[in-house]
């Protein structure tokens, strides 16, 4: 796994071989980041990466300037490994969370400018994701909230819904919920 951009582009880190997660793709990455450089101001931003897996949004994240990085991952391995690489990147400017996005979102304090959520695909709460960040007020005023899912769900019909984009298999939804 590798760094696609920014100030520690080209950085590379080897997750845990017991990893069984399915890790955003370097193309979907890129051109992923390359969409948030227009739609949100990430220098100095607070972000959230939510089913962080291997941590790869977290430290794109912090390649691209954000201050503070909170990171939430249910598996053990993947948290130590997340926390440990985020130590060697930016020191102090990563939380790392251990337990289910779901129980924790609604007691999460704060508001965050980024936040990117790449649940399991077959997640049977993922539908629902958006609604949930809504409803918890924890994206700041014109912040984005970026969705990762399957080629088989659909938000353009959900509250704050502003653009999709595909790269091969991966589908990113996004979201501002100060519009209308």
């Amino acid at each position: 796994m590798r760094i696609i951009s920014g100030k520690f582009k080209g950085r590379r880190f080897k997750p845990p071989a017991s990893f069984k997660g399915r890790p955003t793709t370097d193309f979907a990455r890129e051109s992923l980041f390359n969409i948030l450089r227009f739609r949100a101001e990430m220098e100095g931003s607070t972000c959230l990466d939510l089913f962080a897996g291997t941590g790869a949004m977290t430290y794109e994240l912090l390649s691209h300037g954000a201050k503070r990085v909170t990171a939430i991952e249910k598996t053990g391995a993947a948290v130590h490994f997340i926390r440990t690489s985020a130590e060697v990147l930016a020191p102090g400017c990563v939380q790392v969370v251990q337990g289910d996005v779901f129980k924790i979102l609604p007691k999460m304090p704060g508001s965050f400018d980024i936040i990117i959520a790449d649940p399991p695909f077959d997640h049977p709460g993922l539908p629902e994701l958006p609604h949930l960040i809504a409803q918890t007020g924890i994206l700041a005023p014109k912040g984005v909230l970026v969705l990762e899912h399957g080629p088989d769900l659909q938000f353009e019909d959900q509250h704050g819904f502003d653009d999709y984009r595909r790269y091969g298999h991966v589908h990113f939804s996004f979201f501002n919920f100060d519009k209308p």
